[in-house]
């Protein structure tokens, strides 16, 4: 059988098993009880109530503004928040743009540490005021404070809720250019946010067209929004927001994320948050697919989060816990190391914006089997560096495992494809990029 009847015959089984795994899904009966529903009806209104005072908050901010402030010829002074849950993930963003040439500074607010970079200033909550309010307000409140002290002229947020609306309302108030880092997609806002991990917005579980229609108003009054891919600038142009888009996904160190010439210890990878949009339990069905046709296959999990333990057992369910090593939560360096001793990187992601998980592995020579969802497309062709799968379809992904798995030579070419493409976001290709965006910023200034 050829190459291509082999691909043209996989695509069909991928379709059939899509098509049945689906239908399975929305048949199965849930039972709510009152007392969810309860919690539900609750957390629609807390969200609904937070997303209004917002919205009248800003557009408060915007009849007393006259739009950003000339810079005049300076250097950009920029500030941002964000949540980052590992060093590798914060360099990716910050170093490119802090070593861009039109940068003069930039302000990280964080309640993690922010690795040492030239040009970067952090600025963390005080301890008093985290331990009476939160983590997260505490470091939302030290921003507030910062941007009216620091007067940057740029200030943004990683995520809508509610880093990005917190910087949107800030940079109204000081006449500062706002942004928005669209890192999570459309999940950030489809069905009111409750697809995002978001602590606040997943626990109304249900859609909520009121949210949903408020954030995207919300998002309409940024004045740039950067986005991981294309796929969300075009959900976004199809809603009607009109922003100046720019894509740019984090910055890959090829000096650090580079093939190794050992020979692998895992066959299978996945990094990610135990979380539920990851879609973990997806995985594990695919693995016990595989298993069953590859015996000896091994596979990696990296990472830790709130299904851990379920998923775990889950494993031991299936009977391949034989398979399958769960490796916890690991230094940035050992994520590296694991990435460089496997040959394939999966994601079973229900939503993802331009996966830096994905795109570090893929520098790193892995083949990439992911749910085509989000913009992972922007960086997986299909059948040449990889694979985009139905989502939720654990039998399409072991057919793609087994197909790469039993081929050497394919898996070699996959292999080489996969790291030409992911040198697209080398960190010196990123910082080019940021010259470009940040000098038209002092552009559109001056004429405004």
């Amino acid at each position: 059988m050829s190459r291509t009847s082999t691909s043209s015959h996989n695509e069909i089984l991928d379709a059939v098993a899509s098509e049945t795994v689906e239908r399975h899904e929305d048949q199965r009966p849930e039972s709510i009880t009152l007392g969810r529903r309860l919690r539900r009806w609750l957390w629609h209104r807390v969200v609904r109530q937070i997303t209004w005072t917002y919205a009248v908050m800003i557009k408060l901010a915007g009849w007393m503004r006259r739009g950003p402030r000339p810079r005049n010829g300076q250097k950009c002074s920029v500030m941002l928040t964000g949540r980052f849950d590992s060093n590798n993930w914060i360099l990716a963003f910050l170093a490119p743009l802090s070593a861009s040439k039109e940068c003069a500074c930039l302000y990280m607010v964080s309640t993690n540490p922010v690795p040492e970079l030239p040009n970067v200033v952090p600025i963390y909550p005080p301890k008093w005021l985290t331990k009476i309010v939160g983590a997260s307000s505490a470091r939302l409140m030290t921003f507030a404070w910062a941007a009216l002290r620091k007067r940057p002229h740029v200030i943004g947020g990683f995520h809508l809720l509610f880093n990005g609306i917190t910087a949107a309302l800030m940079a109204r108030l000081t006449r500062a250019r706002s942004m928005y880092f669209c890192v999570g997609g459309m999940a950030e806002l489809s069905d009111g946010g409750i697809h995002a991990e978001n602590n606040i917005t997943i626990r109304m579980e249900t859609p909520d067209r009121v949210v949903e229609e408020r954030l995207i108003r919300t998002v309409s009054e940024f004045d740039t929004i950067v986005t991981m891919g294309t796929r969300a600038v075009k959900s976004f142009q199809e809603r009607n927001v009109n922003a100046d888009f720019h894509v740019v996904a984090g910055a890959i160190d090829s000096a650090r994320f580079h093939p190794s010439a050992e020979e692998p210890s895992y066959d299978v990878v996945l990094t990610g948050r135990l979380a539920p949009v990851k879609r973990v339990d997806v995985f594990l069905e695919a693995a016990k697919h595989v298993v069953d046709r590859i015996n000896d296959v091994r596979v990696l999990i990296v990472g830790d989060g709130p299904l851990r333990r379920e998923l775990e057992q889950q494993s031991h369910d299936l009977g391949i816990e034989r398979n399958v090593r769960f490796g916890g939560y690991l230094t940035d360096d050992e994520v590296v190391a694991r990435l460089r001793s496997s040959k394939i990187f999966v994601l079973t992601s229900d939503s993802e914006g331009l996966s830096l998980a994905m795109t570090e592995a893929m520098m790193c020579g892995l083949p990439a089997v992911v749910s085509n969802v989000g913009d992972l497309g922007d960086l997986v062709e299909d059948g040449v560096n990889g694979y985009l799968v139905p989502r939720r379809c654990p039998e399409a992904f072991a057919n793609r495992l087994v197909e790469l798995l039993s081929d050497p030579v394919k898996l070699e070419a996959f292999s080489q494809a996969a790291r030409r493409t992911a040198m697209r976001h080398e960190t010196q290709a990123t910082i080019h990029r940021w010259d470009s965006i940040l000098a038209s910023f002092n552009r559109s200034a001056s004429n405004g």
